[in-house]
């Protein structure tokens, strides 16, 4: 069962601005994959410029170990440079450029392949979703940007060509409630990091105190304070669970969906477009979001 839908319709004319999201994207992946191959060269420097118990330069051993070095710094660049390659940042860079040509499902497609690969951030999401966007597939757009915005949250730009894109829809769609606005201020991985740190914090103290019996009685508010907030922050972990595993929901990407009261042939969703609102899609004509 599939609940949530977004109804896409045709394409509008504005779109939203692609920002400098993918210059971060580049020089972050490129950054590391430096710092990376430095680290490299310079233990190879230690190890074989001048080890303990090497001859002085100039030695045939130590002409030696030269060479080794020499050649070893060569298969590391060469390896670098076809890691490069075939690597996301050169696809990711391929698909700015074709974003740039207007030639945006191609951009699209080429963002999609970097994300199957196993790459995924919230600025590829970004990208992709303003893809999409510009070559007229709203309902494709609004699934990347869900993507983006459970990965980052608070991004601003993500959240307001979400609304944007949101508002170009004809149609059912569901928005968010007060609590669910509240849970996605946050990742899974963060309200997790949170409860986990609060309920480790509580045990600390609780372990602490039977250590000194002195402290228990000006601590005890502290300690059922933190036992209030952890559990308050496990409940939050609990629904934000419920709300990324259980509840499944999907975005029309079809320029026109019709729900129907009941199933024609195979391959049919049973959906809800809003509290009062039950039927069937074809699945063809809804898109999940990653999880």
């Amino acid at each position: 069962m599939t609940s949530g839908l977004l109804s896409a319709s045709r394409f509008s004319a504005s779109s939203p601005a692609s920002g400098d999201r993918s210059a971060a994207f580049r020089l972050q992946e490129r950054s590391i994959f430096t710092r990376a191959k430095a680290k490299l060269i310079a233990s190879l420097d230690r190890a074989f410029l001048q080890p303990k118990g090497c001859a002085p330069i100039g030695s045939a051993s130590c002409h030696g170990l030269l060479y080794v070095r020499g050649l070893l710094i060569f298969l590391l660049c060469f390896c670098f440079c076809v890691h490069g390659a075939e690597g996301p940042g050169e696809l990711f860079q391929a698909a700015n450029k074709l974003y740039y040509e207007n030639k945006f499902a191609e951009a699209a497609s080429t963002y999609e392949k970097i994300i199957h690969s196993g790459n995924a951030a919230p600025s590829l999401y970004f990208n992709l979703g303003n893809a999409w966007f510009k070559s007229g597939q709203l309902g494709r757009a609004i699934t990347a940007y869900r993507q983006a915005e459970r990965l980052n949250p608070r991004d601003p730009d993500v959240r307001a060509n979400l609304q944007f894109a949101r508002n170009q829809t004809q149609g059912p769609s569901l928005s968010p409630d007060r609590w669910q606005r509240l849970l996605g201020k946050l990742t899974l991985n963060e309200w997790t990091l949170l409860a986990s740190g609060s309920v480790w914090l509580w045990f600390l103290l609780l372990a602490g105190l039977q250590y000194a019996a002195a402290w228990k009685r000006s601590l005890r508010g502290l300690l059922n304070g933190l036992a209030v907030a952890s559990i308050a922050l496990c409940g939050c972990l609990a629904a934000a669970l419920y709300e990324n595993r259980a509840v499944e929901t999907a975005v029309v990407i079809a320029p026109e969906a019709v729900v129907r009261r009941g199933p024609l042939k195979d391959d049919w969703l049973l959906v809800t477009t809003d509290p009062r609102r039950t039927g069937w899609l074809r699945r063809d004509q809804v898109l999940p979001p990653a999880r």
